[in-house]
């Protein structure tokens, strides 16, 4: 057999390097501009720092040894380190009873994220852009060529920065010879193991045929290849699965929601809160010149009031400034473009999303959140819950003033189900993926586009 020369497992081992070199740094630069000076250096200090992030490395594994990392979750990590090397690190100074004034560490630790997430997020760029050029790269072959071969295939290839090439596809099916790296049938991947450089195999044949997949298992163990079994259910299921076990029986459990938990939860809420108590003790700088505008534009109310789909299908009452005149339609019909029932006033409202700034009273209330899926009208809930698959996790979490879906396109008016589809697919990825990263990018890419205008806003 070749040799595969992997000198990319090394990459790990450089990255944990660099990483002791910024801890180190950070602390000594800290420590200076703290005190103005050296001379009283704590080396039992230095000591302890060094021997916490030598747990911590023990204790946190995985995140150098992923080759698809989105930024967000980066900077999670980046925290996490940070706040598990604060708690073995005070632990130790308090059991060896080392002082450090409280100032340094708070100083310390905030220096510390900062640098590591920017050292680890411009590292991943460098590292993607290396993979792009063709170096670094994993050489895959896939077995199996149903919907969640092809799938799988799709994922792999979507981002040459991950470092994935794709020499092998197997299938028994003859319709898949078309198949870009069509190579063969089952039968022929034992020999082109052989003969060929391979790092990974994914088989993504039904786990039915288990005499197979056990023949490829051995395959992959004679040959030095790592076996990845892709299950056939993940062409249905979106969610991210945690590997348990039962004595000797292995165990796939579905991961809860993000906010599922309750720390989660708290700190969303607390956010909710802080945002929506501004929003409302300076709401007369707006209410007061939208209110004389919207009376001047049409007699009737100040306020839309609408019942809406809420937290676990809970109706709701969702508050906006009205845009429109009084009609007998507003609960059934959406909003087009040149609606003859809105305002000229009314209009400037929604171009500007200023007609949604009411709705921070229903965070405040507790129905809504600042960022989560934006609630619909009970009818539009009862009509496309039977017509779209997962419409109903959208309902898992709060419904948001603004959202993932919103922010990637998909707001106004849905008159196409392919449309409100894409909505519900960003909906449903937001709520399996949340994290307060993402809710600070969607607030920041909200405000972003009113200023840049946005042509659904309407």
């Amino acid at each position: 057999m070749k040799d595969k020369g992997r000198y990319g497992q090394f990459l790990s081992w450089i990255y944990t390097a660099v990483d002791f070199i910024v801890l180190n740094v950070v602390f000594i630069a800290v420590w200076f501009f703290s005190l103005d000076s050296l001379a009283d250096f704590s080396r039992q200090a230095w000591l302890m720092l060094n021997l916490s992030f030598l747990a911590e490395v023990y204790l946190l594994t995985g995140i150098h040894e992923n080759r698809v990392v989105y930024a967000d979750r980066v900077v999670i990590e980046a925290l996490k380190w940070a706040a598990l090397h604060s708690v073995i690190f005070i632990t130790l100074l308090w059991f060896l009873q080392t002082d450090i004034s409280w100032r340094l560490l708070v100083n310390f630790y905030l220096v510390f994220f900062i640098a590591l997430s920017v050292w680890w997020l411009i590292s991943r760029k460098v590292l993607k852009w290396y993979r792009t050029k063709g170096f670094n790269y994993r050489r895959i072959i896939i077995i199996g060529g149903g919907t969640v071969g092809i799938r799988l295939m799709n994922e792999l290839e979507s981002d040459q920065g991950y470092g994935y090439r794709i020499v092998a596809f197997f299938d028994n099916n003859p319709r898949n010879r078309s198949v870009k790296a069509y190579k063969g049938p089952l039968a022929s991947v034992e020999e082109f193991v052989k003969n060929n450089l391979v790092d990974e195999m994914y088989c993504t044949i039904p786990d039915e045929d288990s005499g197979e997949v056990a023949k490829l298992i051995r395959i992959a163990e004679g040959n030095a290849v790592d076996f990845y079994y892709v299950p056939q259910f993940s062409q249905r299921v979106t969610r991210r699965f945690e590997l348990n076990s039962i004595g000797n029986v292995p165990i796939l459990a579905i991961r809860p929601y993000p906010l599922n938990n309750m720390v989660n939860r708290l700190v969303k809420r607390a956010f909710d809160l802080l945002l929506s108590s501004i929003a409302m003790i300076l709401s007369p700088i707006v209410l007061i010149p939208v209110a004389i505008g919207i009376k001047l534009s049409s007699p009737g109310p100040v306020f839309f009031k609408q019942e809406r789909t809420g937290y676990r299908g809970k109706p709701f009452m969702c508050y906006k400034f009205r845009t429109m005149r009084t009609n007998d339609e507003s609960n059934t019909l959406q909003a087009t473009k040149d609606d003859p029932r809105k305002t000229r006033f009314g209009n400037f409202l929604r171009r500007t999303s200023i007609d949604e700034l009411p709705q921070f009273y229903n965070v405040f209330r507790g129905d809504m959140s600042v960022v989560g899926p934006r609630p619909h009208m009970i009818r539009h809930t009862e009509a496309y819950s039977a017509l779209i698959d997962k419409y109903m996790i959208r309902h898992t979490i709060k419904p948001g003033i603004t959202g993932w879906a919103q922010v990637n396109g998909y707001r106004g008016l849905t008159d196409q189900l392919w449309k409100m589809e894409k909505r519900v697919e960003f909906d449903v990825w937001y709520a399996e993926n949340w994290n307060f990263l993402i809710d600070l990018k969607i607030i920041f890419l909200t405000i972003f586009n009113v200023f840049r205008g946005e042509k659904n806003a309407f």
